[in-house]
């Protein structure tokens, strides 16, 4: 059983960006969503993924991810996701032996950023970047499922 644990924050300003290398294009969509589970696919550069996610807390989640031939994926996101999809470009920089994620969201979802660090236990503790603020993990909106739904722009 594959567990993701993850914790999601809001940022302070734009400084995270002097460490972050080139960032990813990540298109995905959901072929089927409810409040604590998901089915998705991703896209990134030529490489597409199904997941399957399933939430047991606020920061806890099953996951499991199979690659899939681009093309299907392609396919999928145009003619089953077309109403519930995000893209955003990801970025990454490392602090105090920690990876951080952060995705900056397009389209419906532009003018959000977020930060996400993936721990190995829910307890775990983790030094704080300057640029880091409000944890939002608790907060469904900001989940990527519900940002296809209800994007940002609609709040």
């Amino acid at each position: 059983m594959a567990i993701e644990i993850e914790r999601t924050f809001l940022l302070r300003d734009d400084s995270w960006r002097a460490q972050a290398g080139a960032g990813t294009p990540y298109r995905q969509g959901y072929l089927c969503s409810d409040p604590r589970q998901c089915v998705r696919v991703r896209v990134t550069g030529d490489r597409a993924w199904l997941s399957i996610k399933k939430a047991t807390s606020a920061v806890r989640r099953l996951e499991y991810e199979y690659p899939i031939p681009l093309a299907d994926a392609a396919e999928l996101l145009d003619e089953i996701c077309a109403d519930q999809r995000i893209d955003k470009i990801r970025y990454h920089v490392n602090h105090a032996g920690h990876r951080w994620e952060i995705d900056v969201f397009e389209g419906a979802n532009a003018g959000l950023v977020v930060a996400e660090i993936e721990l190995d236990d829910e307890q775990e503790t983790f030094a704080r970047p300057a640029w880091l603020g409000e944890e939002v993990s608790d907060d469904p909106r900001y989940y990527n499922m519900n940002l296809a739904r209800t994007p940002y722009t609609q709040w």
